[in-house]
C-alpha cells in the first residue's frame, strides 16, 4: 500500500511537500477550495520546484471553478515542471461548492467535464459551450501533446464510481472505503498518533484530530440537515449554533476552519463527542493505526492519504509515517 499525504492548501504547503518527500511519502495532494485555501496550482508549482520524486496533484478539482481549458493548461504546466509525477483527482464538489452557497454538481456534468479535459490533454479538438476548442500552445509554450496524466474521481456513491470506472484510473474516497473495479483506490484520512499519556480528550489530540471528526458533522448537515447530525454526541450543540446563523449566510460558517482549525462551535461539540475521535478518525497508538491501515488494505484500498492538522504539521507527518510504515 502507498502512504501519501494531503494538505489544506496554504502558504506553507510547498515546504511541507518538500519535507514529505524527504520522509518518504509517495504522493502529496493539495485541496482545491478557493474560498478557504490558497491557490492549489500555485502551491503545486512551487512544490514541484522544491522536489524531484514525490507525486503531485490536486484533490479534488471542482469543474465549476474553472473553464476546462484553464485546468487542462494548469495540468500541462505542472507536468512540465514535474514530468511523470502528476495525477489529478476531480469530483462534484464539497467545500469547493458548499462554501460558495452551491450544491454539488450533477455527475453527468462532471463526466462531461472530465471527458473534455482529457480530450484537450490528448491534443484533440473538443466541443465546449457550443464551440470547438483545442490546446494550441506552440513549441516552447507548453508540453507537447498528448499529455499522459492519471485521473482519479472523488466519489462516495454509485454514480461517481460509475464515472470513475468509465473514465479514470481509480477512485479517491474520503473517510469510508469506496471499492470499484479499478485497481487504484485512494482514501483520505485524518487523525493523530497518540503519544504516551494522551487520550482522545488531550488538548493536542483535540487540535490535531478534532477537525477531522467535526468535518463529518459538516458533511452530514449539508447532506441530511439537522436530523443527520443530532443523533451523534455533540451534534445537537453544533446544530443549534449553526442554525442561529441566518440561512442566507449559513454556508459561510458551516465549513469555517475546514480541516484546519476548530471553531468555538466545533469545540462545544467535541466537549461531548471527543470520545468518538478514534472511531471517526485515524487516532490511536502506533499499533492501533497500523492495524487500521492493514484493515483498509483488506477492503481494497491501495493508497492511504493522510492529512496532518494542527500547529505541528511536520511532527504529524513524521509520527504517522513511523506508525504505519
Amino acid at each position: 500500500m502507498d502512504v501519501s499525504c494531503a494538505f489544506a492548501t496554504g502558504p506553507d504547503t510547498p515546504e511541507h511537500i518538500r519535507i514529505a518527500e524527504v520522509l518518504g511519502y509517495r504522493r502529496a495532494w493539495a485541496y482545491d477550495s478557493p474560498a478557504i485555501c490558497t491557490d492549489v496550482w500555485m502551491a503545486l508549482a512551487l512544490a514541484a520546484e522544491r522536489t524531484s520524486e514525490i507525486g503531485l496533484g490536486p484533490a479534488v478539482l471542482v469543474p465549476s471553478l474553472r473553464h476546462p481549458m484553464t485546468n487542462a493548461t494548469a495540468i500541462a504546466t505542472l507536468c512540465g515542471l514535474a514530468p511523470g509525477r502528476v495525477a489529478v483527482a476531480i469530483g462534484s464538489g464539497f467545500t469547493g461548492r458548499y462554501t460558495l452557497g452551491q450544491r454539488p454538481l450533477r455527475w453527468a456534468d462532471v463526466e462531461t467535464y472530465v471527458r473534455v479535459v482529457q480530450g484537450l490533454l490528448r491534443g484533440e479538438t473538443v466541443d465546449w459551450e457550443g464551440a470547438p476548442i483545442r490546446m494550441m500552445h506552440l513549441d516552447g509554450f507548453g508540453p507537447t501533446r498528448p499529455i499522459d496524466v492519471r485521473f482519479l474521481i472523488g466519489a462516495a456513491g454509485p454514480k461517481g464510481t460509475a464515472v470513475a470506472e468509465a473514465l479514470a484510473d481509480g477512485v479517491f474516497a474520503a473517510g469510508i472505503p469506496n471499492p470499484s473495479t479499478l485497481r487504484w483506490h485512494a482514501i483520505l484520512m485524518f487523525g493523530t498518533v497518540l503519544q504516551p499519556g494522551e487520550d482522545a480528550r488531550s488538548p493536542r489530540v483535540l487540535e490535531a484530530a478534532g477537525p477531522g471528526m467535526v468535518v463529518a458533522y459538516h458533511g452530514m448537515y449539508e447532506g441530511g440537515g439537522a436530523a443527520a447530525v443530532t443523533g451523534f454526541p455533540g451534534g445537537s450543540v453544533w446544530v443549534e449554533a449553526i442554525e442561529a446563523i441566518p440561512p442566507r449566510e449559513r454556508h459561510l460558517a458551516t465549513h469555517e476552519g475546514h480541516l484546519m482549525r476548530l471553531t468555538d462551535r466545533d469545540r462545544a461539540a467535541l466537549a461531548e463527542g471527543a470520545d468518538l475521535l478514534p472511531t471517526f478518525t485515524l487516532t490511536g497508538t502506533p499499533e492501533d493505526l497500523r492495524a487500521r491501515v492493514e484493515g483498509l488494505a483488506g477492503t481494497g484500498v491501495t493508497e492511504v492519504v493522510y492529512q496532518p492538522i494542527g500547529d505541528d504539521i511536520v511532527g504529524e507527518l513524521e509520527r504517522f509515517l513511523a506508525a504505519v510504515g
